[in-house]
């Protein structure tokens, strides 16, 4: 299992690196590409002919979804760059919580009985705010709660929303009962943990 640690954390770190350079090439040949779209550079000279012929043609996907969403082509290029950011964003995070995962589980693992049952609760409760995290992204979007890709997250925080809605009450348009639920679970899971 060490081996398998010591391997993802140097891929973990390869990730980082990969990402860190991918988000600088995007970015410089973004700058590059813009400025010949903007014409701050001329197109018509050779650096932007060459910029039109062998940039350009990397941004041309990033192009046909923004012009089909109705933005502007010269924007192209820092959607691009935005994509790789936010691929970033999602991916190192994610990689670091599997990581994190198997560390948890090989802890558990170690330590018997005991160990199943705080990694059990552990990832109870994580579950439940990972649910309340994607209940309230949801939120902001307006997708529906019988939408696939969300109702799983109100069956699984339903049962102790609706109690604390009607005891808790709205701040102007704002909804705080997803927040105290968050620590009123993040109080809980320590009480559980502490008893064990």
């Amino acid at each position: 299992m060490t081996a398998l640690l010591t391997t993802l954390a140097l891929v973990e770190g390869a990730l980082r690196t990969l990402f860190l350079v991918a988000g600088l090439a995007v970015g410089a040949l973004a700058a590059l590409s813009w400025a010949v779209r903007t014409r701050r550079l001329n197109p018509f000279g050779s650096a932007g002919q060459l910029v039109r012929r062998r940039v350009d043609p990397l941004f041309a996907p990033v192009e046909r979804r923004a012009l089909r969403h109705g933005a502007s082509p010269v924007h192209a290029p820092w959607f691009a760059l935005g994509a790789v950011v936010v691929a970033g964003i999602v991916v190192l995070p994610l990689f670091g919580f599997l990581r994190g995962q198997l560390v948890l589980l090989a802890t558990a693992g170690a330590a018997g009985g005991r160990g199943w049952l705080v990694l059990a609760v552990r990832w109870t409760f994580g579950a439940l705010q990972l649910a309340l995290f994607a209940r309230v992204i949801a939120s902001w979007f307006n997708l529906s709660p019988w939408s696939p890709w969300i109702r799983w997250a109100h069956t699984l925080t339903d049962w102790f929303l609706a109690p604390l809605r009607r005891v808790i009450p709205q701040l102007g348009m704002i909804d705080v009962t997803p927040l105290v639920a968050w620590f009123a679970l993040s109080i809980l899971e320590g009480l559980v943990l502490a008893a064990l």
